[in-house]
């Protein structure tokens, strides 16, 4: 702006010099001169095509110095137009080189393409951040400049950053979403009037009949809809062949009743294994000669507690036992019974890990002797679960579990990109419990970690996630100030 006006102004000024000039060589003019050139100019405006010659014979009758007076005389508004020109732009630019001095600190066009470049870094808006501080941006020392060549720039074609740039597109661009939907609640149910908190699980407990209500009642409110029961069975009901695990009396099966009565359009799973009722702490009957879980004789009983919970009132059975052909029976079993609306969601692929420690220690069903090698699958091994899938979904098995989840996404992604059936994944009491430390003893955002590791499950391609934080990580997200829908509207 400052030169546009510097040149603009002295080219008018220099105009209006030189006709000045012509002026002054020129002058006076007198009058007498004036009105024999008028007639002259009129003759030969309305005299028609003979004007030219008329024209040519007067004007010797006039001296140079006259003619030149005419000239300048008929430029005169055009002097007083030059003048007002001139003088306006070098009045233009004499505040444009004022402005210039008093502030120093404005940006040069160099400086301003840096903003941009540090904009376009920080994935920010340029247009919406101008003339705003961004908060916790550290300011700069006077007169820093970076230590970089100015107007460097990449030959890159490929800029992944673009579709990062913006919220909006951020958004648009996004693979992976969860909602509360995507959640499924264990809860831990025992025969008392009291809650007792397992400390081995900081937030949960054992519920008696009516937390159990308020517990899904809460969760109903977030958008948590399905629910999966685990019983804590008294020490005096276990048996070795867990024949309590298909009493109609039993725990689940009243708890499903005043579930259902209660909240008759909830998802209610049922676990269907003998460990929680088993004296030897065992998915299987075993046998007491060799320690050998006894598969088929265990099928039998998994078939009749499956029975027994449809009856009552679940709406997903979900064996977790790791036997085999145990799928397959269980189908047929109810389906004889005319349940075949009761769908199966099958442990395909459930790790023999040690993250289920605190689980064990919810339900007091640590194993007696040994451990669960023989049944569930080494954590060393993938392909593995590709059998398991074939022979889950031949045998009748509507949803796919992979147990553990975080440490086992390639797992769960394995059984996505092979199977049409969902995928569920179980985020066990482990991984719980080991975010709930480390965020009491403030190593981690409690909060932030739970919905990342909860988004990575659903990135590997879960569509369901078995998860302890179901309730607290549906508030986080439903809040409308909170972290999570700042973050995915852009606005932190």
């Amino acid at each position: 702006v400052l030169a546009a006006c510097a040149v603009l102004g002295a080219s008018a000024t220099l105009g209006m010099a030189l006709i000045s000039s012509n002026q002054r060589m020129y002058a006076p003019v007198t009058t007498s001169t004036r009105p024999q050139i008028g007639g002259i100019l009129q003759h030969a405006s309305y005299s028609g095509p003979s004007s030219a010659s008329t024209f040519q014979q007067a004007l010797p009758q006039l001296d140079e110095p006259s003619f030149l007076a005419t000239s300048a005389h008929i430029s005169e508004s055009t002097l007083k137009y030059s003048q007002a020109f001139g003088l306006g732009f070098l009045l233009s630019g004499a505040v444009a080189l004022a402005y210039h001095f008093m502030n120093p600190q404005k940006a040069s066009l160099a400086d301003l393409e840096e903003g941009m470049a540090m904009a376009a870094s920080s994935g920010e808006n340029l247009a919406a951040g101008q003339g705003k501080k961004i908060i916790g941006i550290k300011p700069r020392p006077a007169g820093y400049r970076h230590d970089v060549t100015r107007g460097y720039q990449l030959e890159e074609i490929s800029r992944p950053r673009r579709n990062r740039r913006h919220p909006a597109i951020r958004s648009l661009m996004r693979e992976t979403h969860m909602s509360p939907a995507n959640f499924i609640a264990p809860l831990f149910i025992h025969d008392e009037d009291y809650d007792t908190p397992i400390g081995a699980m900081p937030g949960c407990s054992r519920l008696c009949a009516a937390s159990v209500l308020r517990e899904i009642g809460e969760c109903v409110e977030q958008g948590v809809n399905m629910f999966i029961l685990f019983p804590k069975v008294a020490d005096e009901l276990k048996t070795p062949d867990g024949r309590q695990c298909y009493d109609e009396n039993d725990i689940v099966m009243r708890t499903l009743k005043l579930i259902k009565g209660a909240y008759p359009d909830v998802i209610v799973c049922t676990d269907i294994a003998l460990d929680p009722y088993n004296t030897d702490g065992h998915d299987g009957i075993v046998d007491e000669n060799t320690g050998v879980i006894l598969n088929d004789i265990t099928v039998e009983q998994l078939c009749k507690q499956a029975v027994v919970q449809a009856r009552a009132g679940s709406d997903i059975v979900a064996p977790s036992d790791m036997q085999d052909g145990r799928i397959g029976a269980i189908r047929d079993a109810l389906d004889q019974e005319g349940f075949t609306h009761v769908g199966i969601m099958s442990y395909c692929a459930k790790y023999a890990s040690a993250f289920y420690g605190p689980f064990r220690e919810a339900l007091d069903s640590n194993p007696s002797f040994g451990d669960k090698a023989t049944y569930q699958m080494d954590p060393a091994n993938r392909r593995e679960a590709l059998r398991e899938i074939e022979l889950d979904e031949a045998e009748g098995a509507d949803i796919l579990m992979v147990k553990p989840a975080i440490a086992y996404l390639d797992v769960i992604m394995t059984l996505r990109e092979n199977s049409a059936l969902p995928i569920a994944a179980y985020q066990v009491s482990g991984e719980y419990s080991m975010i709930k430390a480390a965020a009491q003893a403030g190593f981690i955002d409690e909060q932030k970690v739970v919905l990342e590791s909860l988004l990575s499950i659903r990135r590997a391609g879960a569509d369901v996630i078995l998860t302890y934080f179901a309730k607290d990580a549906a508030k986080w997200m439903n809040d409308p100030n909170g972290w999570w829908q700042q973050k995915m509207t852009g606005k932190l």
